[in-house]
């Protein structure tokens, strides 16, 4: 497939914190998010799960389904446990056409709890590194057999968050295990996005496109923030409205010859930051971005 560019339903309302957009119905993100210009959507809680279903609603708005988050508990279940948890989610995206399915390992996090500070996090535990690797590498191989490659999220308050334990991912996994390359988790946790990217190209298969404004993320690390309290802050932003270098980012994809979706996923505030605003700011953003390194 070439490059085209999706959102998140973060913009409008919030999977992990609830209260965050909870008026907004499903229909005004998918109509807004058509307005600003996207072509596609990934699953929020507010989505349909039957197939038959989503696809006439999403028709109606002439949008595409981009991919789910799938929750993998690999450090607590078998292989088999974890194949047997994700039949549903995996039947959906197959049906709807997706090519890749975001996963993260979700043991001992704490990105979803508001009073644990993300410094706080539980790190991955070494001696498990090579059970955890043989167990995503065989759940990958089920989910590629499928049609669906997984792209592995690296996220603030999960066991895989820093670039360290990014590269130790890759590095023990074999190629089914693709990277979602996630701009602003990676820049809040340390790393530069570029040097990733240029590290991991060729595993590349998904795009976050997350922007961070510097200075509350300066104010999140300082005051020990939780996650979601560095969110209410104003930690995120969309492309081009903060600090990541989306210009070098891109031209590594270019080079890398990279086809998949750019995808805005800026959760803040919908009351503080309006969703139809800065989703049509990030649009115009991401596709000049893109343009201007001829990834579209």
């Amino acid at each position: 497939m070439s490059v085209e560019l999706g959102i998140n339903p973060l913009t409008w309302t919030n999977d992990d914190l609830a209260s965050l957009g909870e008026e907004t119905p499903l229909e005004t993100c998918l109509a807004e998010g058509r307005q600003a210009g996207f072509a596609g959507f990934e699953l929020g809680h507010k989505f349909p799960r039957d197939p038959e279903v989503l696809k006439p609603i999403l028709n109606r708005h002439q949008l595409k389904l981009v991919s789910g988050w799938h929750s993998l508990f690999l450090l607590d279940r078998s292989v088999e446990e974890e194949i047997e948890n994700v039949q549903e989610h995996l039947n959906l995206l197959k049906a709807m056409g997706c090519k890749v399915m975001v996963t993260c390992e979700l043991t001992h996090h704490v990105h979803g709890n508001q009073s644990v500070p993300v410094a706080h996090r539980t790190p991955f535990p070494p001696a498990r590194w090579g059970e955890f690797a043989e167990k995503l590498n065989a759940f990958a191989d089920y989910t590629l057999s499928q049609g669906v490659r997984v792209a592995y999220h690296h996220h603030m308050g999960t066991l895989i968050q820093n670039e360290r334990e990014l590269d130790e991912l890759m590095n023990r996994t074999d190629s089914q295990v693709g990277l979602l390359l996630d701009t602003g988790h990676l820049t809040f946790a340390g790393a530069d996005p570029v040097a990733v990217a240029r590290r991991w190209s060729d595993r590349i298969c998904h795009v976050h496109c997350k922007d961070i404004r510097a200075d509350v993320l300066r104010d999140a690390r300082n005051s020990k923030l939780s996650f979601l309290d560095a969110v209410l802050n104003g930690a995120f932003t969309v492309p081009g409205d903060g600090c990541v270098d989306y210009p070098g980012v891109f031209k590594v994809l270019k080079a890398a010859d990279y086809s998949g979706w750019l995808v805005v996923e800026a959760e803040q505030d919908p009351v503080v930051a309006n969703p139809l605003a800065y989703a049509t700011l990030g649009y115009r953003n991401l596709q000049n971005f893109a343009r201007e390194a001829q990834l579209i």
